[in-house]
């Protein structure tokens, strides 16, 4: 069963002063409730972080619950943002359903900006880390 909650806030930005991409729904502005956040950097991945497995995009969750190259489909569809991720991500996540859906309670615009950020994110790093479905 997938874990599902009203997103009433979005947010999606490039911030190129700090070579980061993000691009998250959460239950509210305040940061309580749930939340995902997408980030990546901009440019080339770093030798280092290439080594460490590092050079993808990651999810971010409530508790700071962090993984890397775990989103495994993504769609967005009539307000609604699905996301399946690896369930072998689940305990760095620090959730339980594998499956999560998103109702985007906001602005076409904001969903646009969304929907934008989104791809680019999931875009970064190896290919072999990306989604294998992404519908946005």
């Amino acid at each position: 069963m997938a874990h599902r909650f009203k997103a009433r806030a979005i947010a999606a930005e490039v911030d190129h002063a700090n070579d980061v991409m993000q691009a998250g729904v959460a239950e509210d502005d305040s940061g309580e409730g749930f939340f995902l956040l997408f980030m990546s950097n901009i440019g080339e991945a770093s030798r280092q972080n290439a080594l460490l497995g590092l050079d993808t995009y990651c999810l971010v969750t409530r508790d700071q619950g962090t993984a890397y190259g775990c989103v495994r489909e993504v769609a967005l569809s009539d307000n609604v943002l699905t996301v399946s991720l690896d369930p072998a991500s689940l305990d760095d996540l620090e959730l339980e359903n594998a499956e999560i859906e998103a109702l985007l309670d906001a602005s076409e615009k904001d969903i646009e900006r969304l929907r934008e950020a989104l791809v680019q994110v999931l875009a970064y790093g190896r290919e072999d880390a990306r989604p294998g479905r992404v519908d946005l």
